[in-house]
């Protein structure tokens, strides 16, 4: 059996989950692929990682405690937004979402593209 990119077809990290997890982590990685072309999804560290312009940008994860899905934006020492947590660590900040609610799709939408205008201004550095 042939196994298909991850672009294509969402992998077991996903597939595994039990519900509602399943369908919010899906429909995070739907949002976060629709919000540019130049973003692509592979795996690092077990857990769904985007990049943009081969440049890791964000993570999806369910935090330990909770059972909760986050998005952990790599860079987000740089991005200012209430509903971003920063704790204890030093460059990485997370947005907590609740999978029993309709997801904030434009308060995702809206820290995804400021994060992605780290990038495309040149703010933080891609290789190339």
């Amino acid at each position: 059996m042939e196994k298909k990119n991850m672009d294509q077809q969402p992998d077991n990290f996903y597939l595994n989950k039990a519900e509602p997890n399943k369908s919010c982590l899906l429909a995070l990685r739907s949002i976060i692929l629709n919000q540019d072309a130049n973003i692509t999804e592979t795996k690092k560290w077990g857990m769904p990682c985007f990049c943009y312009n081969k440049k890791m940008f964000c993570y999806l994860w369910t935090d330990k405690k909770t059972d909760k899905p986050y998005l952990l934006m790599v860079e987000g020492k740089h991005l200012d937004h209430p509903q971003l947590e920063q704790g204890d660590r030093t460059r990485m900040k997370i947005f907590r979402v609740n999978p029993d609610e309709d997801l904030p799709v434009k308060t995702i939408a809206n820290i995804l593209q400021n994060a992605l205008d780290l990038y495309r201004t040149g703010k933080i550095k891609i290789k190339g």
